[in-house]
């Protein structure tokens, strides 16, 4: 992804700096670029930035065990478009321009206009704090296409984490019959387990975004661990932990502070809750430190008709049914069943004030 008319990355990043405060710090979001590349587990971020999203972004690129192949771009928080133009930023704020960003579906698989939930994260889904637009342009294939090439290229060693609706890969699965079988593993943020969920109370919204694509996808027989928001919701980074992000030298503690504010303010009207839930960074941590999880294997459907659209319903395999069900013959997946909050919140926190 090219800068324009001699711009380096510096450059480009203090320019960045300029529009989010007034005054040079310590934690700020500049980065130097000269970052090694990572040679870590090879990851494609399925994702619509989102300041949680954001935040599990950045903490990827951070993260040597890990290497950022692609972002691919989705509905959810913002529109697809909305998601692209802060997936490209969010590379270049994290000093790595150069990894591909894919565009995405730009609704459902069924059609009709997508649900976008930029009253929880800003007009832009970056908190509304007035950034300039990215340098860099998206990749010519799209987001499914994108991941069937990397899947195929690398047979076996790409995972993907899903941070919003699943539409991306259900027509990847579609377009490629062997997609499933070629993908490590799929970490997706979604659902609600035997719990209310966040758009009403029988859905988790990345579910409720597209049902039909979450159905396919769950009985694809790809190997999937999905942690719901009966989980992320147990991990709260309070008031008093973002004041530390801002005290701290975390590298992008100045941005990411800024862009919970908006965050912030919106869990305190929704839920009451004088902090944000950490949905997105939590699901990452799934994919990277699995240890601070237990798991429970299962068939997961998810309700695509009816007042309970995006229902996500596990079969724990505890009875034996006397005839078929919507559940027979499929492989169960890994389901997030409980979680060490205080070793994750400090992981998050560790991982979000690096320096």
């Amino acid at each position: 992804m090219p800068f324009g008319d001699g711009e380096n990355i510096r450059d480009r990043e203090s320019k960045v700096m300029e529009a989010i405060t007034s005054e040079p710090r310590v934690g700020s979001l500049s980065s130097s670029g000269n970052d090694a590349c990572h040679r870590g587990e090879k990851v494609i971020i399925d994702t619509d930035p989102g300041i949680d999203d954001s935040m599990a972004i950045l903490m990827a690129f951070q993260t040597p065990e890990i290497d950022v192949i692609g972002l691919t771009t989705i509905f959810g928080n913002v529109s697809t478009v909305d998601a692209t133009r802060n997936a490209l930023l969010l590379c270049e704020v994290a000093g790595h321009p150069d990894v591909p960003v894919a565009e995405g579906a730009y609704e459902p698989l069924k059609g009709g206009e997508p649900r976008v939930a930029d009253f929880v994260h800003g007009p832009d889904g970056l908190g509304d704090i007035s950034l300039p637009p990215p340098l860099g342009k998206k990749v010519e294939r799209s987001a499914s296409e994108f991941l069937i090439e990397k899947v195929n290229q690398y047979p076996g060693k790409v995972s993907i984490l899903a941070l919003g609706p699943l539409t991306n890969l259900a027509l990847a699965i579609k377009k490629d019959t062997l997609f499933a079988s070629k993908v490590k593993k799929i970490v997706v943020l979604g659902g609600a387990f035997f719990a209310a969920g966040n758009v009403n109370p029988a859905c988790e919204a990345n579910i409720y975004g597209d049902p039909e694509a979450a159905d396919l996808l769950f009985t694809c027989g790809a190997d999937i661990t999905v942690v719901g928001i009966n989980i992320t919701t147990q991990v709260i980074l309070t008031d008093a932990d973002l004041f530390e992000l801002r005290c701290s030298e975390g590298k992008y503690s100045q941005l990411l502070s800024d862009m919970c504010k908006f965050y912030r303010d919106w869990h305190v009207k929704s839920d009451g809750v004088h902090g944000i839930f950490l949905h997105d960074p939590v699901s990452f941590a799934a994919l990277v430190r699995p240890d601070l999880f237990t798991f429970r294997k299962g068939v997961v459907r998810v309700e695509t008709q009816g007042i309970c659209v995006g229902h996500t319903l596990m079969d724990q395999g505890l009875k034996k049914w006397n005839s078929p069900t919507p559940w027979s013959d499929y492989a169960p997946i890994s389901v997030a069943w409980t979680v060490d909050v205080p070793k994750i919140l400090a992981f998050v926190k560790d991982q979000l004030m690096k320096p």
